[in-house]
């Protein structure tokens, strides 16, 4: 899918996406609770690993119920076990390679990575670094377009802070360039923590970005970013093509009309 240009957004606007994060972020959840049955139509393909890295500041926490969901599908699914999410430390960057690494050799193949914010960050830049470790890359509300390309040393919370808030305030933002292997990055023009531009990348045979209505919180439970996930990692390896919206009855709904 394509994003269509929007009226730049005031700061009224910004500061009401971003106090609401934490209530729209409880939809998606209700919406979850209420889609389940839909989400049994969710497509599966061949069993391979899969990594799921969290934002900023959170731990594997975050993202149990996407875990969760892809373990049910018939994924190795695990989380990356590092604590909470600091920024690009040396331990954590080197953390996420060694991880990947070992379940690509106990699975004799490459693995796919799914990142929520800042982990979709880290994904991409493992898989810039060493494709032939990595399936596929998903991105959920990942500031992509806007981090500086070379990790720094260490990052403190107010450094990340400013960071994002410098996201926020960019006017020209240019996407990011596509990865060497298959990419998807979802992002929301509701979101209320990066600025849904800074999420973009350049489309292409094996890169593309799919919208979604959720809240940058939200994103792990959501049951439209649910099922892009299952969509994307049933693509057959080497087989790879973009995203079709759903039009079965019920479920075309949980997606933006673009």
């Amino acid at each position: 899918m394509s994003p269509r240009s929007q009226p730049a957004r005031g700061e009224r606007t910004d500061a009401l996406l971003a106090l609401s994060e934490p209530a729209r972020a409880l939809v998606s959840a209700g919406a979850l609770a209420a889609g389940r049955p839909l989400l049994r139509l969710a497509p599966r393909g061949e069993p391979h690993p899969v990594v799921v890295l969290p934002g900023w500041l959170a731990s594997d926490v975050s993202t149990r119920t996407l875990r969760t969901w892809l373990g049910r599908l018939g994924y190795p699914t695990v989380g990356w076990d590092l604590g909470r999410n600091h920024g690009p430390r040396p331990e954590i960057v080197d953390g996420v390679r060694a991880l990947v690494e070992r379940l690509a050799d106990e699975h004799g193949g490459p693995v796919s990575i799914v990142g929520q914010s800042l982990g979709g960050v880290f994904a991409r830049r493992l898989a810039e670094r060493s494709p032939r470790l990595v399936r596929q890359v998903v991105s959920l509300g990942s500031p992509i377009a806007g981090i500086p390309p070379r990790p720094r040393r260490a990052a403190s919370r107010d450094g990340m802070v400013r960071e994002y808030r410098r996201l926020r305030a960019v006017e020209d933002v240019r996407p990011a360039r596509a990865l060497p292997v298959p990419s998807t990055s979802v992002y929301s023009r509701w979101d209320g923590v990066v600025d849904w531009r800074t999420c973009l990348q350049e489309e292409g045979p094996r890169s593309e970005n799919v919208a979604v209505h959720a809240s940058h919180l939200g994103m792990g439970v959501d049951p439209a970013v649910l099922w892009i996930v299952a969509d994307r990692l049933a693509q057959p390896r080497g087989a790879w093509r973009p995203f079709v919206r759903p039009t079965r009855l019920g479920v075309r709904s949980l997606f933006p009309v673009e």
